[in-house]
């Protein structure tokens, strides 16, 4: 009824590395391609911790603590318990926290816990009822293309127009533009 079972040792997560081998002449061998890369998972910097210089990777990072310096990351999630006091720049963010300071990502979501106070620069905003933000919002201008050596350079551009018209609570009423 109650046999013991033989031990197998278990099988590992991960390949154990191979000792480097010495260059031989045989490199005509064919080499298994490489395994698909595996997606990183996120770091997450939790509550009860204070950073006070600069967060930089090419990662997604999830913070929920305080940071006194500028993030720039992969994908970024500023938790609910979130303080950032600095420039965050990112290809996606989703802030349910506090941000002072300077946020630019192609894709920014905010919450209804949020508060950005700052100017927002994105390709994509969203706004849940609730969220706080105090700011600009400023659409991304991709970069026009630079002319190619040997293209004769165009002629003599006109200035740049400003981005946007102010809106109707920057500038007063007039009544005789009607």
């Amino acid at each position: 009824m109650f046999a013991k079972k033989k031990e197998t040792p278990a099988k590992l997560a991960l390949a154990p590395l191979e000792p480097q081998r010495a260059a031989t002449p045989q490199a005509a061998q064919p080499q298994p391609a490489p395994a698909p890369a595996r997606p990183k998972p996120a770091s997450l910097i939790a509550q009860g911790l204070t950073i006070r210089g600069d967060v930089v990777g090419d990662i997604e990072v999830h913070l929920d603590c305080v940071v006194l310096g500028d993030v720039k990351v992969g994908k970024l999630i500023v938790g609910p318990n979130a303080r950032i006091e600095g420039s965050i720049v990112a290809q996606a963010m989703e802030i349910h926290g506090l941000v002072i300071g300077a946020v630019t990502a192609q894709s920014v979501r905010l919450y209804g816990t949020a508060r950005v106070d700052g100017d927002i620069t994105h390709e994509q905003l969203a706004m849940e009822p609730g969220a706080e933000f105090q700011g600009r919002s400023l659409k991304f201008r991709r970069p026009s293309p630079s002319p190619q050596p040997g293209q004769p350079a165009p002629a003599a551009q006109a200035p740049a127009a400003p981005q946007a018209p102010p809106s109707a609570s920057q500038t007063p009423y007039n009544h005789s533009a009607h």
